[in-house]
């Protein structure tokens, strides 16, 4: 299956009451494991490549590298390059592979953000690469506090930017290591009510796995990023693996271990958000 771009996965979730997952990987045992479990779901996946991964990994590398696991894998992959702060950023994704670009331009003015993206949207949509923009400021858990989307400001996002998709803020955390009741329907209904662009809720982690269920299912929200979850899966498989098997040093079998936990955990998120009744 060739890679897909995230308004090729999107629409069809959009249409069918459904959503998919935002998986952020950080090696190459990460994202096997993830495919393998879109695989065996028979569901669309979405690969990211974040700051912390890039910083790790040039880009022309995992580029290649999501590239070479979505000709493998029976479903569709999106090869995604999440928040990229500069335009020059996101234009580095798409000349090595990526087949979607998020650029977060949530810290600047709303009509520099609608300028930039809609910039990025042209170049980007002319490489047949999606383009997800976002609007409102999702913060951190013991960092910088969010700012709720401001349903006039994603309208006019909506308008003017061309994105394919629209990342928000309505209680949404980054980089929570607890489940929070923290998101308020209302806001989302309220944007909804003014853009028929898909949703996405960066912070996946933090909300717990019926309200991903009902959002999935009651609202335009199509796309959930997840990764604090996955790290802390990785953590504890690799902390078992090393109590367990104190004599093994080979750096190669001791990442391999953590997989098919990842798998499990991923098998589990898919069941929730992606898999029909």
């Amino acid at each position: 299956m060739t890679a897909a771009t995230l308004a090729e996965v999107l629409k069809p979730a959009l249409s069918e009451g459904y959503a998919l997952a935002g998986l952020v990987v950080l090696g190459w045992e990460d994202a096997v494991a993830f495919v393998e479990a879109a695989d065996e779901a028979g569901c669309p996946v979405i690969l990211q490549a974040g700051p912390g991964c890039r910083a790790h990994t040039p880009v022309p590398v995992i580029g290649r590298m999501m590239r070479h696991l979505a000709d493998q894998a029976s479903v569709p992959v999106v090869c995604h390059l999440d928040h990229g702060y500069t335009i020059n950023e996101c234009r580095e994704g798409i000349d090595h592979g990526f087949t979607s670009v998020m650029f977060d331009g949530s810290k600047l003015p709303i009509s520099e953000n609608i300028e930039l993206t809609a910039g990025l949207v042209r170049e980007a949509h002319a490489a047949n690469v999606s383009v997800e923009g976002e609007v409102g400021y999702v913060g951190y858990a013991e960092g910088a506090a969010s700012a709720f989307t401001d349903p006039a400001e994603v309208a006019r996002f909506d308008r003017e930017s061309g994105a394919d998709a629209i990342a928000v803020s309505v209680g949404n955390v980054h980089l929570q290591t607890e489940k929070t009741d923290g998101i308020d329907f209302d806001a989302v209904r309220a944007i909804e009510e003014v853009t028929s662009k898909p949703l996405v809720l960066h912070g996946g982690s933090g909300i717990p796995p019926e309200v991903r269920q009902r959002l999935a299912r009651e609202t335009r929200v199509c796309k959930f990023n997840l990764g604090t979850e996955l790290r802390q899966t990785f953590g504890r498989a690799l902390r078992q693996t090393l109590v367990d098997q104190p004599a093994v040093f080979d750096r190669l079998a001791i990442l391999k271990s953590t997989m098919p936990a990842m798998r499990d955990s991923v098998s589990d998120i898919l069941k929730t958000i992606t898999l029909r009744d």
